[in-house]
């Protein structure tokens, strides 16, 4: 057999290697964080915390849990990143299906498939779309984080691309039996797509969860921002007017302690998710990629 020849083997503890390699590279920083976070101030001033906490200390957390901006940035991540992921899923669900339909059933799909493509290639630039934004009367609001970008043509070809794979048979038979379409795309359609399902809905919350920028430009009350917002002005702007530590606190307190702390506490929820659906995504990247 090929997996017994010499060459298998030395191609398999290469990918191994390799493979271990990426893995650490991904891991050791996270753990450098988490250790920074529980360090004592003196210790992460001096760079002396490596992959193991320096003088334990909870201080940071304490102080993070105890500011009612970080707080309330989480919640409005929380928000936007549940209602854009189930927002997107459902517009991607209704443009995907009539899309995966041949021309003879739905005569207009490669037009209408072209529009959607265009979108990906060309933009009206950021002036523009802020000056929609603004006509819209969406500056300020909770909504502008979701309604923007409600519409994913990326998730919705990967989804197109599944639903081509759905056996036939299976439409004809809810067609038969008195079903409609939209009958057939919730009943049909979508209990058997639940890994294709699962890769959109983490692809989504990732990038809800993680997206900074739009936060930034449209909402001008730092109160109002999510958490990747937050972090941003906090860290890489160093504006520390959201943080109000007092100064007495500065003795207990290093800012690369509190820094990493939100860091960590803002990465947590993806790493808590995807273990839930790491088998739906991986089985997912791969179902419709194969045509018998």
């Amino acid at each position: 057999m090929y997996h017994k020849t010499a060459s298998y083997r030395l191609f398999t503890i290469f990918n191994t290697i390799l493979l271990l390699f990426l893995s650490l590279a991904c891991i050791i920083p996270l753990l450098h964080v988490l250790a920074v976070s529980f360090s004592a101030k003196s210790a992460a001033d001096a760079n002396l915390v490596g992959l193991w906490p320096v003088q334990f200390s909870t201080e940071a957390y304490k102080k993070t849990i105890d500011n009612p901006i970080f707080l309330h940035s989480i919640w409005v991540s929380v928000k936007r990143t549940v209602i854009g992921t189930g927002l997107t899923l459902l517009l991607a669900f209704l443009a995907a299906y009539p899309l995966s339909k041949e021309s003879r059933v739905f005569k207009a799909r490669t037009a209408y498939s072209w529009i959607f493509v265009f979108t990906m290639i060309f933009s009206g630039g950021l002036v523009p779309f802020y000056i929609v934004i603004q006509k819209l009367h969406l500056i300020n609001s909770f909504w502008v984080l979701v309604l923007p970008g409600a519409v994913n043509v990326y998730l919705t070809i990967l989804l197109l691309n599944f639903f081509r794979g759905i056996p036939k048979e299976l439409e004809e038979a809810a067609f038969i039996d008195g079903a409609g379409h939209f009958r057939t795309l919730f009943s049909i359609y979508l209990p058997v797509s639940l890994p294709s399902i699962a890769t959109l809905a983490l692809f989504s919350m990732v990038f809800h969860w993680n997206s900074w920028f739009d936060g930034l430009l449209y909402l001008n009350n730092s109160k109002s921002f999510p958490l990747a917002t937050f972090l941003q002005t906090v860290i890489v702007q160093k504006d520390m007017s959201s943080m109000s530590i007092d100064p007495k606190e500065v003795a207990l307190l290093s800012q690369k302690t509190v820094n990493a702390a939100q860091i960590f506490i803002g990465a947590l929820p993806v790493l808590l998710v995807y273990p839930f659906l790491q088998k739906y995504f991986v089985k997912g990247l791969v179902l419709g990629s194969v045509k018998e």
